[in-house]
């Protein structure tokens, strides 16, 4: 299973295009699908101002997932409505760049400088003011999330 890990920081050109970062465009051959379709999905993240990454193996896993619940389940019609439509095959360019849909960097709200973030299986692209946004933490937040990390992995 190919890992996504790291944070890398790269500047968006005036197209929407951003480098794929080296240690991403080393997995590249992993994820490529043989028959030459995209390697990335890219769509909206659910609960951040982000956008998620997913090599193409990894998506359709999600999608086949995601249609054995019932169509007219109201939660499963918003994920459908909110991730699932949102999402864009992307393929890298010669020189290794993501050409990222201008819906897409709109809802991410990126300017000039992207942020890529390595969660495992998936990408997150952020703006860097927005991921600095979501680590931030009040004292109180920090302890809760504290106790919660290490009730969960027992450590």
């Amino acid at each position: 299973m190919t890992l996504f890990r790291g944070q890398f920081r790269h500047s968006l050109d005036s197209k929407g295009r951003v480098h794929v970062p080296a240690r991403f465009r080393e997995l590249k051959g992993e994820i490529k699908d043989p028959l030459g379709t995209a390697p990335f999905y890219v769509t909206r993240a659910l609960f951040d101002r982000c956008l998620h990454l997913h090599p193409s193996s990894h998506f359709e896993e999600l999608e086949a997932k995601v249609s054995e619940y019932p169509l007219m389940d109201p939660h499963i019609v918003q994920f459908r409505r909110r991730y699932l439509s949102a999402a864009v095959e992307c393929e890298l360019d010669a020189t290794g760049r993501l050409l990222v849909p201008q819906q897409l960097r709109e809802l991410g709200g990126f300017e000039r400088e992207v942020l890529w973030v390595g969660m495992g299986r998936h990408i997150e692209l952020w703006a860097p003011c927005e991921w600095e946004r979501a680590l931030a933490m009040t004292p109180e937040q920090e302890s809760d999330f504290k106790k919660a990390i290490l009730e969960q992995f027992k450590i």
